[in-house]
């Protein structure tokens, strides 16, 4: 790598250091930490919004089902674009106006307002479990970016360098970072995947003609996939915009229902089509440039998520190359540090929010900043663990979707109230989906673990329901 991408690459980096320093001096309660004050407008949200989701673990995982499946990998993204308007027609609505959430800063506070706090504490484990698995997802992408284009650098100690920037910023400054920070990232990736990584690449491997010559037909179908993706796609990806922290802080900090609506449809767009075709076309591109023989030391047996940052860092030019790299970072970091937020917000407010209750605004803030780093450290060394982005993050997903989504769509859209059924639901359908996750178990039709954890969430929730009525009715008639 050259001293000129070197240098546009710190240059950006320290930009975004400044973004978190500059609001770690205007942040002075948990109100503007955690929820942005409560008056950011729907741009902002919303681009913020498909940062997060999509963000770097996504970018590169489309990278990689782009290599190994062509352009029908664009499809787990349509599911994204689905949720996201869904929870704008449906969600919204329901939780932006009603006043008693108006001082909410986390999910977990909802489950507590329709339940009992007790289901809140369960709920708010099961999202900073999620949400630290799903941090570390990022800054394994980052680190498998990092490593993959600048060959001096190992994955470890990428790791430690992408994890650091992602983390401090984070901390210093809260949400408004957060968001700020993200729609410059999306905008700096947008451009870069657009303007420099597609037509270089393009051009690399011969044009259409290279590309046409060089892979099988199916690699540009768009039917190129099982039922079972998809549906294991759908069942994971679209409850998450039911259940997700970072998309409920994005709720609190919307200025009203209508501004959070538009945030939700400009994010699904962005998902699907423009993302998701960006993402698996240039994974396709670097399987076209493997195939073909050109990328130096890598081959189709090798790690598919990698294709991507390797072909780029061996066909872009110098400066053009720090440009590319700064704008795929962007994309990590934006996922990465919503995440941390999230799972930071989980830990202050909703676990250990009582021990805040006699400190200052002053001391919740730095209390506040200090549990972000220690979850941003204990990321990292999971992250360290790990092998494959794309895996780890629909791990995360699962897990909070067959947790919570049963009990919040029972409380906020059919007025069940039963915290013992919220709890039981919650607990049987995480630890069913963890269970059978961390066993490896090979489950029937290639379905995914959520499906099954989902639906015993779902059948705990009837059946205490159920029993609830029949005790009800025995002490009426007594």
């Amino acid at each position: 790598m050259s001293y000129i991408d070197l240098g546009i690459f710190v240059a950006y980096m320290l930009a975004m250091l400044g973004v978190g320093f500059f609001y770690m001096r205007k942040n002075s309660d948990q109100e503007d930490y955690y929820v942005g004050g409560r008056n950011i407008g729907h741009w902002h949200i919303g681009l913020s919004v498909v940062a997060t989701d999509v963000g770097g673990g996504f970018s590169i995982g489309l990278g990689g089902l782009g290599f190994v499946m062509g352009m029908s990998g664009s499809w787990m993204l349509f599911t994204g674009l689905l949720g996201a308007w869904l929870a704008a027609v449906v969600l919204i609505p329901r939780v932006k106006s009603d006043p008693a959430f108006a001082k909410f800063f986390t999910f977990p506070q909802i489950i507590g307002h329709l339940y009992n706090s007790t289901t809140a504490k369960v709920a708010a484990v099961i999202c900073f479990l999620g949400y630290l698995g799903f941090t570390s997802s990022q800054l394994l992408a980052g680190a498998k970016l990092a490593s993959g284009t600048f060959k001096e650098l190992d994955l470890s100690y990428a790791l430690l360098v992408m994890g650091a920037i992602a983390v401090v910023y984070t901390v210093m400054g809260g949400l408004k970072a957060v968001i700020y920070t993200d729609t410059i990232q999306w905008i700096v990736l947008m451009a870069g995947l657009m303007f420099i990584g597609i037509p270089i690449s393009y051009n690399f491997v011969g044009g259409w003609e290279g590309i046409q010559s060089t892979l099988p037909q199916e690699f540009f179908s768009f039917s190129n996939l099982r039922w079972q993706d998809l549906a294991n796609w759908g069942i994971t990806i679209i409850p998450i915009w039911f259940v997700g922290m970072t998309l409920y802080q994005r709720i609190f900090a919307a200025r009203d229902v209508q501004s959070a609506k538009k945030a939700w449809f400009i994010a699904g767009l962005f998902e699907w089509p423009i993302m998701a075709l960006l993402g698996v076309s240039l994974g396709l591109l670097s399987r076209v440039a493997v195939e073909q023989g050109a990328l130096e030391g890598f081959t189709t047996a090798m790690d598919p998520e990698m294709g991507l940052p390797v072909l780029l860092s061996q066909i872009l030019p110098a400066g053009i190359l720090g440009l590319m790299m700064s704008a795929y970072f962007s994309a990590v970091l934006s996922t990465a540090d919503s995440c941390l937020m999230a799972a930071s917000g989980n830990l202050t407010t909703d676990i250990i929010g009582k021990y805040f209750k006699q400190k200052s605004l002053k001391e919740e803030m730095r209390m506040s900043q200090l549990l972000t780093l220690l979850i941003g450290i204990v990321a990292i060394i999971i992250a360290w663990q790990m092998t494959e982005v794309l895996s780890l993050m629909l791990y995360s997903y699962a897990f909070m979707v067959s947790g919570l989504f049963v009990p919040v769509v029972a409380g906020l859209f059919f007025g069940q109230n039963s915290a013992t059924a919220a709890t039981s639901s919650m607990i049987a359908g995480g630890s069913l989906t963890a269970g059978l996750i961390i066993a490896e178990v090979s489950l029937p039709l290639g379905l995914d673990a959520n499906l099954f954890g989902l639906t015993l969430s779902l059948l705990t929730f009837l059946s205490v329901i159920y029993f609830e009525k029949i005790n009800s009715s025995k002490l009426k008639s007594i």
